[in-house]
């Protein structure tokens, strides 16, 4: 069996093992026996929805069920989030996790989920970093370079981020200050 079939195998059984450990003692059918809903806080086109989708597809062909990939953008991933907490336990919902979902523990006061007692781990797929780039007629070759020029020219440096609370905001934000 070649690494992608195991791993994707692997996710099988561990979406199974939690479709079970929300049932109890029922006995353990194939997995999946009908379509997943995949859930990503984001809208369409951005790269955690891209991620899902190329995903999806590939856990559909490998085990014969359609994974459908659903957006529910908004608050900075938090209404993905609660969208999930509140489906059935029946390992038929799952969840995109990003760094947005650790960061907002600390941005909201009052969350309507605590997302480590509400959330159950599955699987990890990929790691990315936050990369900074420029146009290269910014004579800025480094951060600090970057930062010394945005004070110095305030007004004139746009940057884009994914929204309020996610990484890149909070890496734009910082480099702002």
């Amino acid at each position: 069996m070649s690494l992608c079939a195991t791993s994707a195998r692997l996710l099988a059984m561990c979406l199974a093992g939690a479709t079970l450990a929300g049932i109890g003692g029922a006995a353990a059918a194939d997995y999946p026996t009908r379509p997943v809903r995949w859930v990503v806080g984001y809208p369409a086109g951005g790269s955690t929805d891209i991620t899902a989708r190329i995903m999806g597809a590939w856990l559909s062909e490998r085990l014969g069920q359609q994974f459908v990939i659903e957006n529910k953008p908004g608050a900075g991933n938090n209404i993905g989030t609660e969208t999930v907490i509140n489906a059935a336990p029946d390992g038929y919902t799952v969840y995109l996790v990003n760094p947005a979902n650790a960061i907002n523990a600390t941005l909201y006061q009052r969350l309507p989920f605590n997302f480590l007692r509400d959330m159950l781990p599955v699987a990890g797929f990929m790691r990315v970093p936050n990369v900074m780039e420029v146009n290269p007629s910014v004579p800025a070759k480094t951060v600090a370079e970057f930062i010394a020029y945005a004070k110095a020219n305030p007004g004139k440096i746009n940057w884009a981020s994914s929204g309020n609370g996610t990484s890149v905001h909070l890496s734009g934000a910082s480099c702002s200050r």
